[in-house]
C-alpha cells in the first residue's frame, strides 16, 4: 500500500507489476502530497538501530557497474530558475513521479527540476520512484545525481520502500546504484525485514528477497522490537516460500567456484542457488564452453524464476552466444511469453538478429506462438524487417507455418500491427502468392482482405 498517512495502523496493501518500457511499475491511487510511509510498515524509518553491519562477502551489486549517477549539467546563472520557479518544477516532478509519466519527469528534469527535492511530507521524485516501483523514473534520478542513501519521513532508504512494496527490479537496481544495504530504519527494521514481514508470501516477495540475497544483505540481524530474524518473521507470517528461500540462503554450504555454480543453476532453473552463486561473488555475464551466460541458459530452459533474479541484478538480455544467440532472441524461438515479460526491464535491443538475420518476431511467427507474437508487437519492434533469407515475418508464417489456426492467427495479429503484406521474397513473391501456392486458402483470404 502507498503510505498516505504517518499512522502505524493497518497491513500494507500489495498492487500489481506493471511491465512496459522496461519498468515494473505500481500504480494505486491517493494525494501524491502525503507520506509514503504505510500503516504497520516500516519502509522508512531507522535513527532507532542504525549499527554498522559486518562486512558483507563480495557480490554482484559491487561487481556491476551501476547506472550513471552524474549530476545535472550546471545552468549559467541567467538561466537558473528563481526560488519560485525552481519549487513549481520540482513539485511538478513529484507529481510526473506518482503518476509514472516518465516523459514529462525527463522534460522537468531537463529544466533543472530537482530529483532530490522534498515536500513537507519529506517526498522526493527519487523516494517516490523507488515506493512505486517506478523503474524507468529511477533510473532517471540515479543519471541525474540522486542521493542513492537519501531518506525519508521512517529514516528509510528507498531500498527499505522498494522492498516493502515488493518491488524486486528496483530492489536490484539501487543494490547495483551502490546503496546502503543495511541500513536499519527508525523502526528497527532493515529492507529485508520489511519485505518479510510486511510484505506477502507471493512471487513478487519471493523474488525481492532473492534479489535481496544476491545482493550480499545482511540476513541474521533480529529487528529491533519483534527480537525476529528475517526467518523467523517468514515462519512467524506462515509464508512457506519465503521461508525456504531463507532457509536454503542462511544454511546452504560455502560455494567453492561461484561462476561455475551460477551457470549451472541457472541451466537447471535454481533461483535459489543462482542468489547464493551472486552472492558468492558470480561474475553475472560468467560464459560456458559455449559462450552462453547465465541468463541465456535460463532463457533457453524457460527458467522465469531464475531469470527474474538475474535481470534484477543486471545481466545482460543481448549477450551473444557462439550461435549468434541472446537471451532475448531465444524467446522468439521459446516463444515464452513469461520470459519476454522477465527480460523487459532489462531493455534488450530489439533490433539485435540471429544467425539468419532476423529479429525475435520472425521466429515466433514461422513456429506459430501466437501468444508471443501477440504480446511481441506491441514492444515497438520492426514487423516489418527482412532477415537475410529475405522474408519478414508475414513471409514466414505463410512459407514456413502450416496453414492452421495458429498461423492464420499471427497472419491476423501481423497485419493489425502494420505488416506490409506486399513486402516479396527475393523471387519477388508475396506472402499471398505464396499462400495461394501452398493452398492455404484461409490464410489466402485473409492477405487478400482490406
Amino acid at each position: 500500500m502507498r503510505r498516505r498517512s504517518t499512522s502505524r495502523v493497518g497491513a500494507p496493501l500489495v498492487v500489481g507489476l506493471v511491465a512496459g518500457l522496461a519498468l515494473a511499475a505500481c500504480t494505486s491511487g491517493g494525494s501524491p502530497t502525503s507520506p509514503v510511509t504505510p500503516a504497520g510498515s516500516a519502509a522508512s524509518a531507522g535513527s532507532a538501530g542504525s549499527t554498522t553491519s559486518p562486512p558483507a562477502p563480495t557480490t554482484t551489486a559491487a561487481r556491476t557497474s551501476p547506472p550513471a549517477t552524474r549530476p545535472p549539467a550546471a545552468r549559467p546563472s541567467a538561466a537558473r530558475p528563481s526560488a519560485a520557479e525552481q519549487a513549481r518544477l520540482d513539485a511538478a516532478l513529484r507529481d510526473a513521479a506518482w503518476t509514472d509519466d516518465l516523459a514529462r519527469a525527463t522534460a522537468l528534469v531537463s529544466r533543472g527540476a530537482d530529483v532530490d527535492a522534498k515536500d513537507d511530507t519529506r517526498q522526493s521524485a527519487y523516494l517516490i520512484a523507488a515506493s512505486e516501483g517506478r523503474l524507468g523514473l529511477l533510473r532517471l534520478a540515479l543519471a541525474h545525481g540522486a542521493r542513492v542513501d537519501d531518506k525519508d519521513s521512517w529514516n528509510g532508504t528507498a531500498l527499505i520502500r522498494a522492498a516493502e512494496r515488493g518491488h524486486a527490479a528496483v530492489v536490484g537496481e539501487l543494490l547495483r546504484a551502490g546503496i546502503d544495504r543495511d541500513h536499519v530504519n527508525r523502526i528497527g527494521y532493515q529492507a529485508v525485514h520489511e519485505a518479510v514481514w510486511l510484505g506477502r508470501g507471493t512471487q513478487r516477495y519471493v523474488d525481492t528477497v532473492r534479489v535481496l540475497v544476491a545482493g550480499g544483505v545482511e540476513l541474521v540481524r533480529r529487528s529491533r522490537d519483534e527480537q525476529l530474524t528475517p526467518l523467523e518473521m517468514a515462519r512467524e507470517r506462515g509464508f512457506d516460500r519465503l521461508t525456504g528461500v531463507l532457509v536454503t540462503a542462511t544454511s546452504a554450504a560455502p560455494v567453492k567456484d561461484p561462476d561455475a555454480a551460477l551457470l549451472a543453476a541457472a541451466a537447471r532453473g535454481d533461483a535459489d542457488a543462482v542468489a547464493l552463486a551472486l552472492r558468492a561473488g558470480a561474475a553475472i555475464e560468467a560464459r560456458d564452453a559455449k559462450e552462453r551466460t547465465p541468463l541465456l541458459l535460463a532463457a533457453t530452459g524457460d527458467h522465469v524464476d531464475a531469470a527474474r533474479v538475474l535481470v534484477a541484478m543486471g545481466a545482460d538480455p543481448d549477450a551473444l552466444d557462439d550461435r549468434h544467440d541472446t537471451p532475448w532472441l531465444v524467446t522468439g524461438v521459446t516463444g515464452s511469453v513469461a520470459m519476454l515479460e522477465a527480460l523487459l526491464p532489462a531493455g534488450p535491443d530489439l533490433t539485435i538478429r540471429n544467425r539468419y538475420g532476423g529479429v525475435s518476431v520472425i521466429p515466433a511467427s514461422e513456429r506459430g506462438h501466437v501468444d508471443y507474437v501477440r504480446r511481441v508487437v506491441t514492444t515497438g519492434i520492426d514487423v516489418n524487417h527482412v532477415n537475410d533469407l529475405g522474408w519478414t515475418a508475414l513471409l514466414e508464417a505463410v512459407i514456413l507455418g502450416d496453414g492452421g489456426e495458429r498461423h492464420q492467427q499471427i497472419v491476423r495479429i501481423l497485419l493489425e500491427a502494420g505488416a506490409d503484406r506486399a513486402i516479396a521474397d527475393k523471387d519477388g513473391v508475396t506472402a499471398l502468392e505464396h499462400a495461394r501456392q501452398k493452398g492455404y486458402a484461409a490464410i489466402a483470404r485473409i492477405l487478400e482482405a482490406g
